[in-house]
């Protein structure tokens, strides 16, 4: 990634799930990714012979945020096929990759989603008042870690 003075524009990325990583395993256009995240907990703690009275602070475990995909509905039934895989028992983790593009198109960081599974799916709010608006649905993912790249 180079470093520059304007930041690089949160709206052109592509989203790719799965291991393989092939042109087949990108689902359709994503207008939101939101949740990622990743928190240390910390542990406090004293030797009863410490000089100061003051606890020290042990990282022990960390943990990831549910990243929130959006999309427009497409007819492309992918995402609610691994969810209800997943509901029925055929666990199948899969690595998703968040990629920001700069200007002309070329990627230039990474977010990576280390054994994605789907923890939730929202289909679309349908209404009736003539507003244009489009059909969206979400799917929520869990991950056991989110590694942040470099390209």
């Amino acid at each position: 990634m180079t470093i520059r003075d304007n930041p690089y524009g949160a709206f052109n990325f592509m989203v790719r799930l799965g291991n393989n990583g092939g042109e087949d395993q990108i689902v359709g256009g994503f207008s939101d990714v939101s949740g990622l995240g990743s928190e240390i907990k910390f542990s406090e703690y004293r030797n009863g012979n410490d000089m100061e009275n003051h606890v020290r602070k042990v990282p022990n475990i960390n943990s990831t945020d549910d990243v929130t995909l959006k999309r427009g509905v497409i007819g492309d039934l992918r995402l609610f096929s691994w969810l209800k895989s997943t509901r029925e028992g055929d666990i199948e983790p899969q690595t998703v990759t968040i990629t920001l593009l700069d200007e002309r198109r070329s990627a230039v960081c990474r977010w990576v989603l280390t054994n994605a599974q789907p923890k939730k799916w929202m289909g679309p709010t349908l209404a009736a008042k003539g507003g244009g608006e489009v059909a969206m649905e979400e799917l929520h993912l869990v991950a056991e870690r989110i590694d942040y790249e470099s390209v």
